[in-house]
């Protein structure tokens, strides 16, 4: 069974920096048929938004218009750890965030339907 265990998440306060990482355990096939990660975002009462996305295979990368600049995605070279570092973090960046991989279908980076596997979710809050 595909696990995707996240860390790294606390509380700062706004301007600091945290990295999160998303371990990949249980995949059965070879990694690098997970065609697509990302790290997805929920805070209470709004809908989950995709933050960042990889796409492994030939390393291009996406962001949400609201992390540009600050956020960075990567991934290990085996392909099993994925990481999102956040710096000059804000407090609007409260929320859980999720890590999610998809090895099939329409691979679209912000459309949470389009993943198959998820973590369970860390949390960052950022005091003003």
């Amino acid at each position: 069974q595909v696990q995707l265990v996240e860390s790294g998440g606390g509380s700062v306060q706004a301007g600091q920096s945290l990295r999160l990482s998303c371990t990949v355990f249980g995949y059965t096939y070879n990694i690098n048929a997970i065609k697509l990660k990302a790290w997805f975002r929920q805070a209470p009462g709004k809908e989950r938004e995709g933050v960042a996305a990889i796409y492994p295979g030939g390393g291009s990368t996406y962001y949400a218009d609201s992390v540009k600049g600050r956020f960075t995605i990567s991934h290990d070279n085996a392909g099993n750890t994925l990481y999102l570092q956040m710096n000059s973090l804000k407090p609007e960046d409260t929320a859980m965030y999720y890590c999610a991989a998809a090895d099939t279908g329409w691979l679209r980076p912000t459309t949470p339907g389009d993943f198959r596997y998820w973590g369970q979710g860390t949390q960052v809050t950022v005091s003003s």
